[in-house]
């Protein structure tokens, strides 16, 4: 494909892929934030179709992921080929531990259904159900590749001057910014609301950024003008 068709591409998929994770959360949030384990697997049973839909939106937003890492990979391999390499590795890499980890609220959803709601209070349950909500690590996970790689993608875009200056910084600094926090959130040090605000200079970056991809294309990166 050409240039312009790889970042026409990209651009609909930031905004496919935007689109997907707040679907995603919506669709998630249907079931409920009870206290307890026998509560909230209760609510997962409830909406057990929920759970699934959620499911198949997060395996897409992989693949989201993997089509992102491809079509950006092409917009900038001409300014540094490896370090879009270990970009696109990064985002490969994202995409694979996202699909993986929709097998958490497969298991949740197994574990509702299976042991009914007047099973959902046993111990056997319990432990297991705790060990399974427990497991959102894979999220923090593939969050780290997600901002590595966007921390690279988008200093080729700066560099290569492809895109407008000031979209392209605050592309850099939106994704330089989880770099920096998540692994403090492994360390336990920063609270989950900060974390979560954390994410919306994403936002203001990638929105426009797919707007800009779609109408506008990319420059020729600057190292290859001088060749």
């Amino acid at each position: 494909m050409t240039r312009t068709t790889n970042a026409r591409v990209a651009g609909f998929t930031f905004l496919f892929y935007i689109a997907l994770g707040i679907a995603a959360m919506v669709v998630s949030g249907r079931t409920g934030n009870a206290a307890g384990i026998a509560a909230q697997l209760a609510g997962i049973a409830q909406h057990a179709s929920a759970v699934r839909l959620a499911a198949v939106l997060n395996l897409i937003t992989g693949f989201a992921a993997l089509v992102l890492a491809v079509t950006l990979y092409a917009v900038t391999r001409d300014e540094d080929p490896d370090l879009a390499m270990l970009a696109l590795t990064c985002r490969v890499a994202e995409g694979v531990i996202g699909g993986i980890a929709i097998q958490r609220s497969l298991g949740l959803l197994w574990l509702a259904t299976a042991a009914g709601a007047n099973g959902a209070g046993t111990e056997a349950s319990r432990v297991l159900g705790e060990f399974l909500m427990g497991q959102r690590w894979s999220f923090v996970i593939g969050a780290m590749f997600f901002a590595v790689g966007s921390t690279l993608f988008c200093w080729l875009l700066l560099r290569g001057r492809m895109i407008p200056i000031a979209l392209t910084w605050l592309g850099v600094l939106a994704s330089v910014l989880p770099v920096v926090l998540l692994p403090l959130q492994i360390m336990d040090v920063l609270p989950d609301p900060m974390i979560q605000f954390m994410w919306l200079p994403m936002a203001a970056f990638e929105i426009p950024l797919g707007l800009w991809l779609i109408i506008k294309g990319v420059a020729v990166p600057a190292r290859a003008l001088k060749r």
